[in-house]
């Protein structure tokens, strides 16, 4: 049995519902080229809220697939791909072009949640990630190590929930 819900995130009219169970594996703002024009292509959808933050980056929460479901308005999400062939989905709900998610048809075993979306009392930032791709004028805030690709760190938490994951804690 996953942890009791401890976060929820809406779209922006509230017709989409989702929860992420348990404490996040990272919570990080990412600057890499994919993240900055996924998010563009959705802020571009009509009435579409920010999906960026001031300085360019998304913020994500990363949570287990096991411990992430939909539990409201699942018929109303629909996957964004920057190509046909890509196997990352951000997953926009449609109803007021709000991106709630990025998940993969393939490969890795955690949902991106965009931070945006969510509700209540959030956990810190642990990190800003792939600032090697943030605009050369966009001066980062101290407040939380940076890194200009994905830390080590980062890579160990990664690696940690999925053995977990795999042993059923």
């Amino acid at each position: 049995m996953p942890p009791a819900p401890i976060m929820t995130a809406t779209c922006a009219c509230g017709a989409v519902e989702v929860r992420a169970f348990g404490k996040p594996i990272v919570s990080a703002v990412c600057y890499c080229d994919d993240c900055q024009k996924g998010a563009g292509e959705i802020e571009a959808l009509p009435n579409a809220p920010a999906v960026r933050d001031g300085d360019g980056g998304t913020a994500y929460m990363l949570y287990r697939r096991d411990r992430f479901e939909c539990a409201k308005g699942a018929e109303r999400l629909k996957p964004h791909k920057l190509k046909e062939t890509s196997p990352t989905n951000r997953v926009v709900a449609t109803c007021c072009n709000s991106a709630m998610f990025v998940n993969f048809d393939r490969g890795p075993h955690w949902i991106s949640a965009y931070r945006a979306r969510f509700h209540g009392e959030l956990p810190p930032l642990q990190a800003r990630i792939c600032t090697k791709f943030k605009l050369d004028s966009v001066v980062l805030s101290n407040d939380v190590p940076s890194y200009k690709s994905y830390p080590p760190s980062f890579i160990v938490k990664l690696l940690a929930s999925r053995i977990a994951m795999a042993l059923g804690r």
